[in-house]
């Protein structure tokens, strides 16, 4: 039988969290299938069904679990007996076979031409005795559920993929407003230094160096409208559209989602059945297993029994034609005795191979591991340093409000009212870029989580009954 993988892998013991915040929430699969929702954005929702429907690299993984699925019937057709159909015909005459025939002048010496045809069924069953057939089958269906797995793998960072793009999209939109609304106020107070400097109530260093603000502010805008751009076009091919199809669509400016998807409370254990890579990691460990013992197997005895049964035909120019059933049973016994370490040396590179397995398994795991906790870690940072942010733009925002009140009365000048204009649209900007982070720290979360996908529906395998579809071999050693 093959190694179990409990008994082949070591995972770490982890039982919490070391930096998961303290309001996390029960979450039903449902809301971690579909955890995009939570944002509450229809554009969104709309963006990442297209891009379910039409991605390609989707689609590419779609019929690799195709492909994968004819492997185990292939795999699973060595189980049972192959039947052929065969029929062969023909016309000869050879020199060796000379006959006497009566003629006009006595016996007369002939080449007979003989016709001759057969055809019938031919059956060939190698039986397992040793379970190396079962065992090859175990690992093309575990290869396959890999596959499976690779497809929910794609999945689950396509959808993170295209929030996290739309998100930092929506953030960088509403920074180019924010910096187009800086630029006009830099533009106001280098205005009004020039109107200054006319009447000597202003030097013209002071009107240079708001010119090199001004260029400075200004050269911003270029990046971020080319960030927002690649974005889009981004956007585009992650739905399977050209990179312009949706820009006009997407180049409005859009606020970013007031409702924030809950923060799901899952264990690490939970990761094993969640996450699609540690599914996929596990079925390379079973399929290494299954063909550990099927490579075992091959130092055991196999037996072939064969039959063929059918007709045949024989017509010898001259003479009547003769025709009768024909066929044959056999078996055979093959015992490897002496094939210079070759089975050996593959059972110990079969061996090898589940050992890579195993800890490759372990090693996700801990990737995994270290994924959530950079996740929630992120998550922490942005929330309060959005917090800090957000406590700063209003203070700017009041200090702005008492200076144009003060400016009203006459107590402070232009100039001072446009600096506190520019402070706000300063720390506004940054408090966007918090926003955005904190959202996306929330995508990163649900991907690693594995959220996506239902974790409760089974594998295609499974549905269609493939493993129990494997009959029992007649007897079975354990390897």
């Amino acid at each position: 039988m093959p190694t179990r993988v409990s008994d082949q892998v070591k995972l770490a013991d982890m039982n919490s969290w070391h930096h998961a915040p303290t309001d996390l929430i029960n979450v039903t699969p449902t809301d971690l299938k579909s955890w995009w929702k939570g944002f509450q954005d229809p554009l969104l929702n709309e963006l990442i069904t297209k891009a379910v429907n039409a991605n390609h690299d989707l689609k590419i993984a779609k019929a690799r679990v195709r492909e994968a699925e004819t492997i185990i019937t292939i795999a699973e057709s060595a189980l049972y007996p192959s039947i052929d159909l065969y029929s062969s015909g023909g016309r000869e005459k050879k020199i060796d076979r000379i006959i006497g025939v009566p003629g006009k002048q006595g016996i007369e010496l002939k080449t007979p031409t003989a016709d001759t045809i057969s055809g019938g069924l031919a059956a060939r069953w190698e039986i397992d005795l040793f379970g190396g057939r079962h065992l090859e089958a175990e690992a093309a269906i575990a290869q396959s559920a890999g596959i499976e797995e690779a497809l929910r793998a794609v999945q689950v960072g396509l959808l993170a993929q295209v929030a996290t793009n739309y998100l930092e999209l929506q953030g960088l939109q509403k920074r180019i407003s924010l910096q187009q609304e800086n630029i006009a106020v830099q533009k106001e107070k280098l205005r009004a230094l020039q109107l200054f400097a006319k009447n000597g109530l202003a030097t013209e260093a002071d009107v240079s160096n708001q010119k090199t603000l001004v260029g400075t502010t200004e050269s911003a805008l270029p990046l971020l409208t080319s960030s927002a751009k690649t974005l889009t076009h981004r956007i585009c091919v992650l739905l399977g559209e050209t990179p312009d199809k949706l820009e006009t669509r997407l180049s409005q400016v859009i606020s970013l989602p007031v409702m924030l998807p809950e923060i799901p409370k899952l264990l690490p254990t939970d990761l094993l059945s969640q996450r699609p890579d540690l599914r996929l990691a596990k079925t390379e460990v079973t399929a290494a297993a299954a063909n550990l013992g099927a490579a075992r197997a091959d130092l055991f005895p196999k037996l072939v029994l064969s039959a063929s049964g059918g007709f045949g035909a024989l017509a010898v120019g001259g003479f009547s034609s003769l025709a009768e059933s024909v066929y044959t049973l056999g078996s055979g016994l093959t015992m490897p005795l002496f094939n210079a370490g070759r089975i050996r040396a593959h059972i110990a590179a079969v061996d090898a191979r589940l050992d890579q397995a195993a800890l490759n398994y372990e090693k996700t795991f801990l990737l995994a591991l270290e994924d959530v906790e950079n996740a929630f870690v992120a998550h922490t940072s942005s929330k309060e340093r959005k917090k800090q942010l957000s406590d700063a733009e209003k203070s700017a925002q009041k200090a702005y409000q008492a200076t144009d009140a003060l400016y009203q009365r006459g107590v402070k000048d232009y100039l001072s009212l446009l600096d506190a204009r520019r402070n706000t649209l300063t720390v506004g900007d940054e408090q966007i870029k918090a926003e955005t982070a904190m959202c996306v720290s929330i995508v990163s979360l649900y991907r690693a989580f594995g959220g996506g996908w239902g974790s409760g529906t089974a594998s295609r395998a499974e549905n269609n009954g493939i493993v129990r579809k494997i009959p029992p071999s007649s007897t079975k050693t354990k390897l």
